[in-house]
């Protein structure tokens, strides 16, 4: 079983700041790439900004600039800077791995943390 738990979601102001966290555990033999997406009301998922275990980055054009992901073990980061009322939306953590050393990379998500910019 592998369990993807995010944080550090709530409310801030339009030009405020947040910093989302993402933990993976459980029967992790490696992993590929972990990544953020999010979820508006009435929209579908979209994506926010992926890494590898690498390093290389890749981030939605909305997002460029503003957003900043990084990695730790078995975990993702997300540095969310002058936030605008548009970036309201349920955020999810997404994780490429395998659960065993020949066996197939696997999607996993988490249960998603809620940003509202509000002011």
């Amino acid at each position: 079983q592998v369990q993807l738990v995010e944080s550090g979601g709530g409310l801030v102001q339009p030009g405020g700041s947040l910093r989302l966290s993402c933990a993976a555990s459980g029967s992790i033999f490696s992993i590929n790439g972990m990544g953020w997406y999010r979820q508006a009301p009435g929209e579908q998922r979209e994506l926010v900004a992926t890494i590898t275990m690498d390093g290389n980055t890749n981030y939605a054009d909305p997002v460029k600039g503003r957003f900043t992901i990084s990695r730790g073990k078995n975990a993702v980061y997300l540095q969310m800077s002058s936030l605008k009322f548009e970036d309201t939306a349920v955020y999810y953590c997404n994780a490429d791995l395998r659960t065993r050393r020949w066996g197939p990379m696997e999607d996993y998500w988490g249960r998603g943390t809620q940003v509202t910019v509000s002011s």
